[in-house]
């Protein structure tokens, strides 16, 4: 396999003095006589060599481990070296000093993935994951990533794909006959075929926002009337005190968020300000940030209590769709009551008392499982995948209603071949050079 590049480029991966190992990795087509220098001989392809690290004029720089991975069995798929010595920040630094003299540059940020995206190691949606395991906050997360680096998610979007362009020639092969008699666009099949492919879009929409929240860590705005309990219910959830807790209402101001990890997964608390009309200009600022926080949760949190529980549903009103919503029933220790988990119009209560403890566990179970902890098969995903995964939605859609509604086949085949485009954006069989810069900036040098 050819390679995308011509330069060498050479980045440290990894090391610290408390570690004890440095990483120094190079690839491209110099990578070979680098090695050669540095070693005093060619490299046997995956041996680990010991060698002495010199200058050119042979003053000792380091002594460690040399490998050497030929094209196109490699990373990257161009020749690999990778020095590891000690993990002096100093030593790593005369080393990679040493490396660009000999023919290399450094490496931009993610430049190593990218050129494995570039040489066909990996897909886009594969290398994504590469960042997310490196920026994992749990090991839920971290499991997560590695089965999409490993071609999980990957996998699910291909075989949606060649569904997909089955279709596609279901009905463009229907449209190249328009002078049968026999109106091929009415076939029952087709419709079992979008039907089916709408089905399992969904379902793999659904598993990606969960990845998705495996990744980011589930987004939760804790709200309510003033004085009802929330910033003590934070402090309850993220085990610290984080939150002033008065028995005066509008003690919060402002949104307060405190990152909690559950067995594993990553929550992102937000404690909102009571939500009432104010005269303090102070206060009404607070209101109209926790207004906003509400936009941008994953799950919606109504503190309330028993007396006021059917009023304060009306503060769920102005929630967008698609945003999950918890009503949380607090003080029973106050009330007398028990905890307890009911569905009622839809919507789950729960039933429990932030300054007791009372409830908490079963409260802490119920985010663990909305934010995908327990479930077989998960992988990583992004917000990109997510847009990408909704657009298909909506050509699916549209193509539906054109072959119900009209018979309109050349209508329809191209909604599927915009569907099969928005599909493709995820592994980048479809993307631009601007997507893939703004994926790639964000990974850390030496990946």
């Amino acid at each position: 396999m050819s390679t995308v590049a011509t330069d060498t480029i050479a980045a440290i991966a990894s090391g610290t003095a408390a570690a004890g190992v440095g990483v120094l990795r190079v690839s491209g087509p110099a990578a070979p006589a680098i090695a050669q220098v540095l070693l005093g001989r060619a490299p046997a392809p995956r041996h680990a060599h010991f060698a002495a690290f010199r200058e050119a004029d042979g003053t000792l720089i380091d002594r460690g481990l040399l490998l050497y991975f030929p094209a196109p069995a490699s990373y990257t798929g161009e020749h690999v070296l990778e020095l590891q010595g000690h993990g002096s920040p100093v030593l790593l630094d005369a080393l990679l000093r040493r490396v660009c003299a000999l023919g290399a540059r450094l490496a931009r940020p993610g430049e190593f993935t990218e050129r494995a995206f570039l040489n066909g190691k990996l897909d886009l949606a594969q290398a994504e994951a590469v960042a997310d395991l490196v920026a994992a906050r749990s090991q839920t997360a971290a499991r997560a990533a590695l089965a999409s680096m490993e071609g999980a998610f990957s996998r699910r979007v291909e075989a949606l794909l060649q569904a997909l362009i089955a279709l596609r020639v279901h009905i463009e092969a229907a449209i190249d006959f328009p002078e049968e008699e026999i109106d091929f666009l009415a076939d029952p099949a087709i419709t079992r075929q979008l039907d089916a492919l709408r089905t399992r879009l969904a379902e793999l929409l659904r598993e990606a926002q969960r990845g998705l929240r495996l990744t980011d860590g589930l987004k939760v705005a804790i709200v309510g009337r003033p004085n009802t309990g929330k910033s003590s219910l934070l402090n309850a959830l993220a085990g610290s005190e984080r939150a002033i807790v008065t028995d005066i209402a509008g003690t919060t101001r402002d949104v307060l968020r405190e990152s909690v990890n559950l067995d594993g997964i990553a929550l992102e608390l937000a404690d909102t300000a009571g939500l009432r009309e104010s005269a303090d200009p102070v206060e009404r600022e607070g209101v109209r940030r926790a207004r906003g926080e509400l936009q941008r949760a994953d799950v919606v949190l109504l503190v309330t209590d028993a007396s006021h529980a059917a009023a304060d549903l009306a503060l769920l009103a102005e929630l967008p769709p698609g945003i999950e919503r918890r009503v949380l029933v607090n003080k029973i220790d106050v009330d007398g009551a028990s905890p307890q988990h009911e569905l009622r119009d839809g919507l789950d209560w729960l039933w429990l008392s932030a300054r007791t403890g009372a409830g908490l566990a079963a409260l802490s179970d119920h985010l663990k499982r909305l934010a995908g902890h327990g479930g077989e098969g998960a992988f990583s995903a992004r917000r990109r995948h997510i847009l990408a995964l909704e657009r298909v939605g909506e050509h699916l859609d549209t193509a539906a209603d054109m072959l119900a509604a009209t018979r309109a086949g050349e209508l329809a085949a191209e909604e599927l071949r915009q569907a099969q485009q928005a599909l493709g954006e995820i592994t980048g069989a479809y993307s631009s050079d601007d997507l893939l810069g703004a994926i790639f900036s964000s990974f850390c040098i030496g990946k």
